[in-house]
C-alpha cells in the first residue's frame, strides 16, 4: 500500500498505516505530500513534454516515479477530496482519496474526521477495500474491520448530510 497524506491528516495516516501492519499484516509505505497542486502540475508539464518530443525517451513525472510500484494508493486531505484527486490521472494503480467536502461544521478534529469518513480507521477501511477490490485479501477482511472500527454504513454520505 501507498498512504499519502497532506497536512494535519498525516498522523491520522500513520495510525492507519500502524493498524494495517499491526491487525492485519499489511506493509504501507506513507508518503507526506506538501503539495498535491504541485505534483499534478509536474505531471503536466512532464505529460506536455512527452507529447511535444515523441521520439525522446519518455520523462517520468515525481509522482509517477514514487508511486510506481504496483499496489493501491490511499490519499487522505482534512481538505475537500477533490485536492488529492488532482493526481489520481497520473497514478497508475488504483487510487481512492478521502477528503472532508461538507458545510457548517465545527467540532474537534477527531470528530470531523469521523464525521466526513478520514480518520485512521476510515483510512483503513479503505485501503483494505483497495486490496479486495483488487483480489489480494478477501472482502471478509473489508467487513471484519468495518465491524471492529465502528464504521456505521448505514449513514448518509457526509457531503449530503
Amino acid at each position: 500500500m501507498h498512504l499519502l497524506g497532506s497536512g494535519a491528516i498525516l498522523c491520522e495516516v500513520i495510525a492507519a498505516a500502524d493498524l494495517l501492519a499491526g491487525e492485519w499484516e499489511i506493509a504501507s509505505d506513507v508518503w507526506s505530500v506538501t503539495s498535491f497542486s504541485e505534483l499534478s502540475r509536474d505531471a503536466r508539464e512532464t505529460n506536455r513534454y512527452n507529447r511535444w518530443h515523441p521520439t525522446e525517451v519518455p520523462h517520468e513525472s515525481h509522482v509517477a516515479r514514487c508511486l510506481g510500484d504496483p499496489v493501491p494508493v490511499i490519499a487522505a486531505t482534512d481538505y475537500v477530496v477533490a485536492y488529492p484527486q488532482l493526481i489520481s490521472a497520473y497514478v497508475r494503480q488504483r487510487f481512492v482519496a478521502l477528503g472532508t467536502d461538507g458545510f457548517g461544521r465545527s467540532d474537534t478534529r477527531s470528530v470531523l474526521r469521523r464525521f466526513f469518513e478520514v480518520d485512521r480507521f476510515h483510512i483503513t477501511v479503505a485501503a483494505l477495500s483497495a486490496l479486495a477490490e483488487e483480489k489480494r485479501i478477501q472482502p471478509l477482511a473489508v467487513r471484519e474491520a468495518i465491524d471492529k472500527y465502528r464504521v456505521n454504513t448505514e449513514v448518509e454520505a457526509p457531503w449530503n448530510r
